[in-house]
Protein backbone atom coordinates (compact mmCIF):
# COMPACT_ATOMS: atom_id res chain seq x y z
CA UNK A 1 0.00 0.00 0.00
CA UNK A 2 1.29 3.03 -0.53
CA UNK A 3 1.88 5.86 2.15
CA UNK A 4 -0.44 8.71 1.67
CA UNK A 5 1.71 12.19 1.77
CA UNK A 6 0.17 14.67 3.93
CA UNK A 7 -1.54 17.90 2.18
CA UNK A 8 -0.23 21.60 3.00
CA UNK A 9 -2.38 23.49 5.52
CA UNK A 10 -4.14 26.20 3.46
CA UNK A 11 -4.88 28.50 6.05
CA UNK A 12 -1.58 30.80 6.13
CA UNK A 13 -2.38 31.65 10.06
CA UNK A 14 -3.00 27.81 10.89
CA UNK A 15 0.40 26.70 8.31
CA UNK A 16 2.12 28.96 10.46
CA UNK A 17 1.52 28.07 14.12
CA UNK A 18 2.15 24.45 12.79
CA UNK A 19 5.41 25.78 11.16
CA UNK A 20 6.55 27.27 14.91
CA UNK A 21 5.53 23.76 16.33
CA UNK A 22 8.10 22.10 13.62
CA UNK A 23 11.10 25.12 14.47
CA UNK A 24 10.43 23.83 18.22
CA UNK A 25 10.86 20.60 17.66
CA UNK A 26 14.30 20.75 15.18
CA UNK A 27 16.07 23.54 17.60
CA UNK A 28 15.28 20.96 20.57
CA UNK A 29 16.97 18.07 18.43
CA UNK A 30 19.73 20.26 18.08
CA UNK A 31 20.23 20.80 21.52
CA UNK A 32 18.80 24.79 21.58
CA UNK A 33 17.19 25.88 24.42
CA UNK A 34 13.74 26.86 23.13
CA UNK A 35 11.21 29.54 24.91
CA UNK A 36 8.15 30.85 23.57
CA UNK A 37 7.39 34.72 24.18
CA UNK A 38 3.12 34.66 25.79
CA UNK A 39 1.31 36.25 23.27
CA UNK A 40 2.00 37.44 19.82
CA UNK A 41 2.69 40.74 19.53
CA UNK A 42 6.36 40.59 19.88
CA UNK A 43 8.36 40.90 16.51
CA UNK A 44 9.85 37.90 17.31
CA UNK A 45 8.21 34.75 17.55
CA UNK A 46 10.97 32.48 19.94
CA UNK A 47 14.47 33.76 22.04
CA UNK A 48 17.30 30.38 22.01
CA UNK A 49 19.70 30.53 25.16
CA UNK A 50 19.43 30.93 28.60
CA UNK A 51 19.71 34.18 30.79
CA UNK A 52 21.98 36.50 30.01
CA UNK A 53 22.75 35.05 25.96
CA UNK A 54 19.23 35.37 24.19
CA UNK A 55 18.51 35.69 20.64
CA UNK A 56 15.39 35.78 19.38
CA UNK A 57 13.91 34.28 16.43
CA UNK A 58 11.35 35.46 13.85
CA UNK A 59 9.95 31.99 12.19
CA UNK A 60 8.28 32.06 8.60
CA UNK A 61 7.18 29.34 6.08
CA UNK A 62 7.18 29.96 2.03
CA UNK A 63 5.37 26.79 -0.45
CA UNK A 64 5.66 29.74 -2.70
CA UNK A 65 7.81 28.60 -6.33
CA UNK A 66 9.71 31.12 -7.73
CA UNK A 67 11.51 30.11 -10.36
CA UNK A 68 14.13 27.56 -9.31
CA UNK A 69 13.35 28.11 -5.67
CA UNK A 70 10.65 29.20 -3.21
CA UNK A 71 10.07 32.87 -2.63
CA UNK A 72 9.62 33.83 1.39
CA UNK A 73 7.82 36.44 2.63
CA UNK A 74 9.54 38.46 5.72
CA UNK A 75 6.90 41.43 6.14
CA UNK A 76 6.07 42.14 9.45
CA UNK A 77 2.93 44.74 10.80
CA UNK A 78 2.02 46.71 8.42
CA UNK A 79 2.79 44.61 5.44
CA UNK A 80 6.38 46.19 5.49
CA UNK A 81 9.56 45.10 6.02
CA UNK A 82 10.97 44.41 9.70
CA UNK A 83 12.85 47.04 11.51
CA UNK A 84 16.27 47.39 12.48
CA UNK A 85 16.38 45.23 15.87
CA UNK A 86 13.18 43.58 15.23
CA UNK A 87 14.90 39.84 15.68
CA UNK A 88 18.11 38.97 15.69
CA UNK A 89 17.45 36.15 13.08
CA UNK A 90 15.01 34.39 10.56
CA UNK A 91 13.98 31.10 10.69
CA UNK A 92 12.46 30.55 7.38
CA UNK A 93 11.29 27.20 6.43
CA UNK A 94 10.82 25.93 2.84
CA UNK A 95 7.81 23.00 3.32
CA UNK A 96 7.77 21.35 0.48
CA UNK A 97 11.60 20.83 0.39
CA UNK A 98 11.14 20.22 4.12
CA UNK A 99 14.55 22.61 4.38
CA UNK A 100 15.52 25.30 7.58
CA UNK A 101 17.49 28.74 6.98
CA UNK A 102 18.78 30.11 9.61
CA UNK A 103 19.77 33.95 8.28
CA UNK A 104 21.46 36.42 10.63
CA UNK A 105 19.14 39.70 10.53
CA UNK A 106 21.86 41.82 8.96
CA UNK A 107 21.89 39.37 6.23
CA UNK A 108 17.80 40.48 5.72
CA UNK A 109 17.74 43.91 6.84
CA UNK A 110 15.30 45.49 4.82
CA UNK A 111 13.78 43.10 2.56
CA UNK A 112 10.52 42.51 2.16
CA UNK A 113 10.98 38.79 0.72
CA UNK A 114 13.91 36.23 0.42
CA UNK A 115 14.45 33.49 -2.55
CA UNK A 116 15.32 30.36 -1.22
CA UNK A 117 16.23 26.43 -2.13
CA UNK A 118 17.41 28.08 -4.95
CA UNK A 119 18.98 25.46 -7.75
CA UNK A 120 20.40 29.20 -9.82
CA UNK A 121 24.16 29.10 -9.16
CA UNK A 122 23.85 32.85 -8.19
CA UNK A 123 21.75 31.47 -4.52
CA UNK A 124 22.45 33.64 -2.14
CA UNK A 125 21.22 32.36 0.66
CA UNK A 126 22.05 28.44 0.96
CA UNK A 127 25.25 28.63 3.44
CA UNK A 128 22.38 29.48 5.98
CA UNK A 129 20.33 26.21 4.90
CA UNK A 130 19.91 23.70 8.27
CA UNK A 131 22.79 26.19 9.71
CA UNK A 132 21.59 25.82 13.10
CA UNK A 133 25.07 26.03 14.51
CA UNK A 134 24.54 29.75 13.85
CA UNK A 135 22.02 30.19 17.02
CA UNK A 136 24.16 27.87 19.28
CA UNK A 137 26.89 30.26 19.11
CA UNK A 138 25.31 33.76 19.15
CA UNK A 139 23.45 31.93 22.41
CA UNK A 140 26.34 30.41 23.49
CA UNK A 141 28.72 32.99 22.60
CA UNK A 142 31.44 30.39 22.39
CA UNK A 143 34.59 30.41 19.60
CA UNK A 144 35.05 32.73 17.25
CA UNK A 145 30.73 33.16 16.94
CA UNK A 146 30.96 35.49 20.14
CA UNK A 147 31.80 38.43 18.59
CA UNK A 148 28.96 38.10 15.66
CA UNK A 149 26.66 37.04 18.39
CA UNK A 150 27.17 40.04 20.51
CA UNK A 151 26.02 42.45 17.47
CA UNK A 152 23.24 39.70 15.94
CA UNK A 153 22.07 39.92 20.06
CA UNK A 154 21.69 43.48 19.45
CA UNK A 155 24.70 44.14 21.31
CA UNK A 156 27.22 47.04 20.86
CA UNK A 157 30.51 48.09 22.22
CA UNK A 158 30.90 51.53 22.84
CA UNK A 159 33.91 52.19 24.99
CA UNK A 160 34.48 49.85 27.84
CA UNK A 161 30.81 49.39 27.84
CA UNK A 162 28.41 47.30 26.04
CA UNK A 163 25.05 49.00 25.18
CA UNK A 164 22.03 47.53 23.78
CA UNK A 165 20.60 48.35 20.57
CA UNK A 166 17.65 46.29 20.24
CA UNK A 167 14.44 45.87 22.71
CA UNK A 168 15.88 42.07 24.05
CA UNK A 169 19.30 43.19 24.54
CA UNK A 170 18.08 46.32 26.73
CA UNK A 171 16.01 44.00 28.38
CA UNK A 172 18.65 41.56 29.42
CA UNK A 173 20.95 44.81 30.32
CA UNK A 174 17.87 45.84 32.95
CA UNK A 175 17.95 42.45 34.30
CA UNK A 176 21.83 42.21 34.75
CA UNK A 177 21.84 45.50 36.43
CA UNK A 178 18.92 45.02 39.12
CA UNK A 179 21.04 41.33 39.64
CA UNK A 180 24.26 43.26 39.87
CA UNK A 181 22.69 45.98 42.77
CA UNK A 182 21.09 43.03 44.97
CA UNK A 183 24.46 41.10 44.83
CA UNK A 184 26.44 44.45 46.11
CA UNK A 185 23.76 44.72 48.85
CA UNK A 186 24.62 41.36 49.67
CA UNK A 187 21.51 40.01 48.87
CA UNK A 188 20.88 36.86 47.08
CA UNK A 189 18.48 37.53 43.81
CA UNK A 190 18.02 33.89 44.03
CA UNK A 191 16.43 34.43 47.46
CA UNK A 192 14.89 37.15 47.06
Amino acid sequence: MKKRKPGIIKDPKARGEWVESVFMARAGEHGLCVSKPWGDSRSYDFVIGSPGRFVSVQVKSTICRSGGGYECCIRGKGNKAYASGSFDFLAAYVVLEEAWYILPARVVQDKETVCLFSKSKYARYEEYREAWHLLREASEGSGDGEASAENSAGVESVGSGRHPTNALGRMEAAMNFVKQRLERGGVDPQKR
